[in-house]
């Protein structure tokens, strides 16, 4: 099948990616065919290793000789007042990771953008880019669209995530007025060290962001493995916690089931919720939920 004219893949391969695979695929099918484009947006963002959700319906690139962003198809040409930082990935041209998590962070839904805010963080954890410095290039750019929503997900950018499903579930969290978790928390039993994704002592509660992907192996029975280790650490946990619970990424950005279940945990209530940051509408995107990293494996 035709992926972009002169470039072709096998259609049973291509109905078994996953929408981020897809895009991925047609980002590298559109720099076959124009070598010189940098990439922006989404299409940096997943040339990065930052999260994106679905499958984006654009592939978007920046330009700055242009006088006005236009839109050629399924490509949105931006251009801007401020210039991008770029770098090269591969051979590909592309804006930076802050000046491409900046641009997200700034017209993505709230919980998708404080995603992506996480990961640029970690991605250049030892480096010179943080939440502060992030702050600082907003504010040093003439365009201030989204600038309001950027300045409000700054301060809960934490470079600890390790998953787009723990950013939202954190987002979740803070926004719908619990009280703060604190983030990968250690519990030592039985000779063993358990790494959590939110624990909160006050209550004695533990919870978990789930990704599926650790389980998928090469052989089943190695995937048999993994599942048994995984009950095991579930069970030493639950011996040293009054309540213990696990979700997915799906049910984090329902915000609703995630909120239930953070009620059932006993987590106090510390805050109002704030409608307007747990709003998951993503209109450039044709499928939700699939992230770049929302299932990627950790060592526990």
């Amino acid at each position: 099948m035709r992926v972009r004219p002169g470039v072709y893949t096998f259609r049973d391969a291509w109905k078994d990616l996953a929408p981020w695979e897809r895009y991925l695929t047609r980002v590298h099918a559109y720099a076959l065919i124009c070598p010189r484009a940098v990439f922006a947006y989404e299409s940096a963002a997943v040339l990065l290793g930052l999260p994106i959700f679905g499958e984006p319906r654009d592939i978007h690139v920046f330009s700055a000789e242009r006088r006005a962003s236009r839109r050629f198809s399924d490509v949105c040409v931006h251009t801007s007042a401020d210039a991008r930082e770029t770098v090269e990935v591969g051979g590909t041209r592309l804006t930076s990771v802050a000046a491409t998590a900046v641009d997200l962070m700034r017209m993505l839904p709230p919980l998708y953008g404080l995603a992506v805010g996480d990961a640029a963080v970690s991605l250049v954890q030892g480096g010179t880019t943080d939440a502060l410095e992030l702050g600082r290039l907003a504010d040093s750019q003439r365009t201030r669209r989204g600038i309001a929503r950027l300045r409000l997900l700054l301060p809960a950018i934490d470079a600890r995530a390790e998953s787009p499903g723990e950013s939202v579930s954190r987002g979740v969290i803070l926004w719908a007025g619990f009280e703060t978790p604190e983030l990968q928390r250690v519990f030592r039993s039985e000779g063993r060290e358990d790494r959590v994704d939110f624990a909160w002592p006050s209550v004695r509660a533990i919870g978990e962001s789930d990704g599926y992907g650790k389980y998928v192996t090469e052989t089943a029975e190695e995937a048999v493995r993994r599942v048994i280790a995984e009950k095991k650490r579930e069970e030493r946990l639950r011996r040293q916690c009054a309540a213990f619970d696990r979700w997915d990424m799906k049910t984090a950005e329902a915000v609703a089931p995630l909120v239930r279940r953070l009620e059932r945990l006993g987590v106090p209530r510390v805050g109002a919720p704030n409608p307007i940051l747990l709003s998951v509408k993503n209109p450039r995107s044709l499928s939700p939920g699939s992230s770049i990293a929302g299932d990627k494996p950790r060592s526990r």
